[in-house]
């Protein structure tokens, strides 16, 4: 039986047009570097696609280097439309309130990307609400600009929708004070604290409340269908196999390693049906955390520049030591010499 491909995830190329207009907006021409990636007006018009997330931070880190500015995700999150999310951009767009909108973003978020590390999520309480997203820690000038961009974007999108300039009533980042450390100013009341341990931001019940003037209650329930029908879709063409290997992403951390009984928790099945349903696709649990391991390995090695201790970190192993003893015993070589024989341009 052939096993498929781990990927760290992808992305709608809609997010390309954000990246586009922050590079403009620093007076230079990103035509050149979307075209480096692939990325000309026939494949941005495409239908449903995709990028990967590696491409991506590849991306973004040449836009970085071509502006000069490491600031780059907070303005692409301020050049941000709904319509760049797709289907479920548009809907959040239709939402009745800022609420519903930032509800609607984050629950159909699967439909424009995923990522193997987590899902972003929306906390409400008493008092206001938390719109988080998932840690892609271990940080560096690969990918802190994806978080920048998200949490401005979520700012700047629901703001066009309430017709008035939103502000966080705080706003959490995981990494340390970066040198742009400024160019966060207007996003929220208080203080960015850096070196939290989300990345979220933080609404109270009145922004929650506003409304949206363009708001159709038949469109927006129309809209609401679609949304439900794709995610329904797409969840039932992903087998046992496919939503263990997803789930396991945000379980890999630490030097440690998820076990059957915690993964048959998260799927709410009892530990001996796991193995049973698994047995009945041919496979057992072990087999896929080591394929998981192996395929996201390699991915990590070949698309981005994280050291190796970082890799280990991220896959669960206690010591880099014991990662590249493992992934000499999967693939024949060490970790350098596969990154070695992989180097190539983009």
């Amino acid at each position: 039986m052939s096993t498929p491909r781990v990927r760290l995830g992808d992305l709608s190329v809609g997010f390309v047009h954000s990246l586009a207009d922050a590079v403009r907006s620093f007076d230079q021409d990103p035509q050149p570097l979307l075209d480096q990636f692939g990325l000309d007006a026939a494949r941005l018009s495409e239908p449903g696609a995709r990028l990967s997330i590696p491409r991506y931070m590849r991306l973004g880190h040449a836009a970085i280097e071509l502006t000069g500015n490491a600031g780059l995700g907070l303005r692409m999150g301020r050049l941000s439309h709904f319509s760049q999310a797709g289907l479920a951009g548009i809907t959040a767009a239709q939402a009745p309130t800022v609420r519903e909108a930032a509800r609607t973003l984050i629950r159909f978020e699967p439909l424009y990307g995923s990522n193997y590390r987590g899902q972003s999520s929306f906390h409400e309480d008493s008092t206001g609400a938390w719109l988080r997203f998932y840690s892609i820690s271990p940080y560096n000038g690969y990918n802190r600009f994806v978080v920048d961009s998200i949490l401005s974007g979520w700012l700047q999108q629901l703001s066009t929708l309430s017709g008035s300039a939103l502000q966080a009533e705080r706003l959490e980042i995981e990494f340390e004070a970066p040198a742009y450390a400024a160019d966060y100013a207007g996003l929220s009341e208080q203080p960015v604290s850096f070196a939290a341990g989300a990345n979220q931001l933080r609404l109270g019940l009145r922004e929650l409340g506003l409304r949206n003037p363009d708001h159709v209650p038949s469109t927006w329930r129309h809209l609401l269908h679609v949304c439900e029908r794709e995610l329904e879709q797409l969840t039932r063409t992903r087998g046992l196999r496919e939503r263990i290997t997803q789930m396991l992403g945000p379980l890999l951390n630490g030097g440690r390693e998820p076990d059957l009984q915690e993964v048959a928790a998260r799927l709410k099945l009892p530990s001996w049906t796991l193995r049973r349903k698994l047995a009945e696709e041919g496979t057992r649990f072990r087999a896929i955390l080591n394929d998981t391991r192996r395929d996201l390995a390699m991915t990590y090695i070949r698309d981005t520049e994280l050291a190796f201790g970082e890799i280990a970190y991220l896959l669960g192993f206690a010591s880099a030591e014991a990662f590249q003893r493992a992934f000499k015993r999967w693939n024949g070589q060490t970790p350098g010499e596969f990154r070695r024989s992989q180097r190539h341009s983009v």
